[in-house]
């Protein structure tokens, strides 16, 4: 079993050079979540109780991503790039304050699961100092293979440094690595005899731990556990794993999708039980969705709650600090933002709720707009319990609407309505007889509709 004490370390001083962006590649994102936040969640969750994450020059943002998931995180920075031994020892305040366990972890490796790194902090519970992630690539071209022997990790072979026999090994090093807290620096401080780049190469920790008589295994997983991004591709590559993670988890936990291809999820996307999905849907960060909810099609959520039994789409759209009831039903092309939306409540066609409290069993018509920004501030709507909302009003906030209250529609309301009152707004209707075929004579347009029909 992994011991108490576990500091995990994560290196994302990487640069998004490669990516063809300005961002660091630690800030990149998959499952609507960074791959640093998904470094560093695997890590809570494999027990790193507590975390230091190494940074390059210049990458607040970076450390603020960190801090964001794990305040108490401490940040080191790699002022000098000369390999990811030195980028390790960055951290050595860190690493000196004893932890049993230490997990060495890369901010570009975002699939990796927590019980995979529980396994390489059970190895070390069981002796070894040094523990390797290996894995059995479909192209093991330009990996590091490890030699093994038995249960034992010989040596990680650099590709270029191979030979022929070797090179014919399958298992290659994915790069994660675990030390034992009681002889970590002792063997991170022999690698600091640096080779002819004047580089320092964790993978020489393997070596080194035998030299000085200690055991180093590998621990096997599978490739998508290390998958790394250096590109773009790379990226939309990892997002497909894990979106087929994902769906599969909804699958197992009872979530009825019709066609789960289409469907997008987050990695914090939560469902409870009989919910169904329709196909094309996207789900953005912070969605939850209770029992028996139906999202239809083509529908985008994201930062909004979905009540018991509550009906969303087709062609809806939920932004954050959308939440609606139990049972509500929020139609095709309704907006709803910053809305609480109580049971019972319906906005069925082509309206815009934002900024507003819609009461129990109100009724919002068609073509409805809460008009919540005047170009300098916000402003709310209230619509009280069992309200009625006419088509194609427009409610100028701030406005409350009673309950039980009418609204006519085609109204712009700019005023509370009281309980069970009725308002009105609107010019009065005029009719002008023959207007139409008048004007129509008068621009000529009589004769070209006749010239026209004679052709």
């Amino acid at each position: 079993m992994p011991r108490r004490n576990c500091l995990a370390i994560v290196l994302a001083a990487g640069e998004g050079t490669r990516m063809r962006s300005a961002m660091p590649k630690a800030l990149h994102t998959i499952g609507g979540r960074t791959l640093l936040a998904h470094v560093l969640s695997a890590a809570i969750k494999a027990g790193g109780s507590e975390i230091a994450v190494v940074v390059g020059p210049d990458h607040d943002a970076v450390e603020q991503a960190a801090r964001a998931l794990a305040p108490r995180a401490r940040i080191f920075e790699q002022k000098q790039r000369r390999g990811t031994a030195h980028a390790v020892l960055a951290a050595r305040t860190a690493i000196a304050r004893g932890a049993d366990d230490i997990l060495v972890m890369f901010a570009d490796t975002p699939l990796v699961r927590p019980q995979t790194l529980i396994e390489l902090r059970t190895a070390l519970g069981r002796g070894a100092a040094v523990a390797v992630l290996g894995f059995r690539p479909a192209n093991p071209a330009g990996y590091g293979r490890l030699l093994t022997r038995g249960d034992e990790l010989l040596a990680i072979r650099e590709e270029r440094d191979a030979s022929g026999e070797e090179r014919q090994i399958a298992l290659c090093n994915g790069g994660l690595m675990a030390l034992s807290g009681d002889t970590a620096l002792a063997i991170l401080d022999r690698i600091g005899n640096a080779n002819a780049k004047g580089e320092y190469y964790l993978t020489d920790a393997v070596a080194i731990a035998r030299d000085m008589g200690l055991k180093a295994v590998a621990i096997e997983t599978g490739e998508d556990d290390m998958r790394g991004i250096n590109t773009k591709a790379q990226l939309a590559e990892t997002e497909a794993v894990l979106q087929q993670r994902l769906r599969a988890a909804a699958l197992d936990a009872g979530v009825t999708m019709i066609a789960p291809e289409t469907v997008f999820l987050c990695a914090d996307t939560k469902f409870g039980k009989d919910v169904t999905i329709e196909p094309n849907v996207v789900f953005g960060p912070g969605v939850t969705v209770a029992d028996g909810a139906l999202i239809r099609s083509f529908s985008h959520l994201e930062g909004a709650h979905v009540g018991k039994g509550a009906r969303v789409g087709p062609f809806a759209r939920l932004r954050p600090g959308a939440d609606l009831g139990a049972d509500v039903h929020i139609g095709n092309f309704v907006e709803v933002k910053a809305a609480k939306i109580e049971a019972g409540a319906k906005a069925n066609h082509l309206s815009y709720i934002g900024d507003a409290r819609v009461g129990a069993g109100a009724n919002v018509g068609a073509g409805t707009i809460t008009c919540n920004y005047d170009g300098v501030a916000k402003h709310r709507t209230d619509i009280g319990k069992g309200a009625f909302i006419g088509s194609n009003s427009s409610l100028v906030a701030p406005v409350k609407i009673g309950d039980g209250a009418y609204v006519g529609s085609g109204s712009v309301v700019t005023r509370n309505v009281p309980a069970d009152a009725l308002a009105v707004s609107r010019g009065e209707q005029t009719i002008k007889p023959g207007w139409a075929k008048r004007l129509r004579q008068l621009k000529g347009l009589g004769k070209k509709k006749a010239k026209t029909s004679k052709k």
